[in-house]
């Protein structure tokens, strides 16, 4: 975890002339970086800048830094790895069979996306957000820093510092994993602050179900509780595209697959 933040590290302190090569025309672009969330849809620009990469079902990765390649392979496999158990007992958990998740939302071709946020000290924190307030894509969303704090989640309305301890791995439960439960599992709210003194770095690795999967309630789930689904069905991929396209803004997102009866 150490080498990948270090790597992550040097990927942003490139020459200027060598990030360009990385700056999207699409949001579904393989490799992006850049500023902010969506600098072209914004009005208020994040404190904060961004390196994303998808890593699943197919590797892509920048060429530079040269040891970054072989690194987040590793990694990508290893946290991948992780979230498939962590699948399999959330699959328990609700009821239903070991492997009932994996197979249903084509884990097998899940896409997960390697997230790297760089977070410069700002002059006037208090004026600024390194990530506004929103909930994550996908199932899970594994995340590690650099023990410079700046994550905090809301919990009845109240926003909590999250101070992790050294070495470890915070995970946050997504908004598909929201939708596939029918709202048993809650996605996290969480956003970024900045400070003065230090540089904050922290990679997501994001994942999901495979970008042609439609998403909806587990209609096993829906049969066993006698209830009703809570979310409309839509596909990955459409959902991807659409909150990528829109400035972050709560769980606005998952709002408009919410049936607003439920």
């Amino acid at each position: 975890m150490r080498a990948m933040l270090d790597v992550s590290n040097e990927f942003f302190n490139l020459p200027e002339e060598e990030k360009p090569k990385f700056e999207p025309k699409d949001v579904l672009e393989p490799v992006r970086y850049g500023t902010s969330f969506n600098s072209a849809k914004e009005k208020v620009f994040c404190w904060r800048d961004f390196l994303k990469v998808f890593v699943h079902p197919e590797f892509h990765c920048p060429h530079k830094p040269t040891a970054l390649r072989e690194l987040l392979l590793e990694y990508c496999e290893k946290t991948r790895n992780l979230v498939r158990k962590l699948v399999r007992g959330i699959s328990e958990s609700l009821g239903l069979e070991e492997y009932e998740l994996v197979k249903t939302l084509n884990l097998d071709s899940s896409l997960q996306i390697l997230i790297a946020n760089y977070y410069p000290p700002c002059p006037q924190p208090q004026l600024a957000l390194g990530m506004p307030p929103h909930s994550d894509h996908g199932l899970f969303t594994l995340l590690i820093e650099n023990q410079v704090g700046g994550l905090q989640i809301q919990h009845k309305g109240e926003w909590f510092n999250v101070n992790a301890l050294p070495n470890s791995i915070l995970v946050n439960t997504g908004d598909h994993l929201e939708i596939f439960s029918n709202g048993k599992y809650k996605s996290v709210l969480h956003k970024a602050i900045v400070n003065n003194k230090n540089t904050r770095i922290s990679i997501a690795m994001t994942n999901g179900p495979s970008l042609n999967t439609i998403v909806s309630p587990s209609s096993k789930l829906v049969e066993n509780e006698g209830c009703e689904p809570a979310y409309i069905p839509m596909k990955y991929k459409d959902y991807l595209f659409s909150q990528q396209n829109n400035p972050l803004n709560g769980k606005s997102m998952l709002n408009r697959v919410k049936i607003q009866n439920n």
